[in-house]
């Protein structure tokens, strides 16, 4: 059964909040940020203003899935998670 809108919104705050309190993930939360995001990218109802959030997640996954430490990816990119995790209550 496939997640809907507000349980996909609701994982990826979750991943990221995880990210910036524990400063600590894995390469499988990265491929799972990438998954949600390009669902929610085909999502019709999404507001025009959160593509460009959901990009630089995106980007940010991708980073993670490529990077030596994920744990240092993480670390460098706390303003970036923060920021995010506060617009995730627009995603709604």
């Amino acid at each position: 059964m496939p997640l809907q809108y507000q349980d996909q919104v609701s994982l990826l705050k979750d991943i990221l909040t995880n990210h910036q309190t524990d400063c600590c993930g894995s390469v499988s939360e990265y491929e799972q940020l990438e998954r949600l995001i390009k669902s929610l990218m085909v999502n019709s109802n999404i507001s025009q203003e959160v593509k460009p959030v959901l990009e630089q997640i995106y980007s940010y996954s991708q980073g993670g899935i490529n990077s030596s430490s994920v744990d240092h990816h993480i670390e460098s990119h706390q303003t970036q998670l923060s920021q995010w995790v506060d617009r995730m209550d627009s995603f709604s």
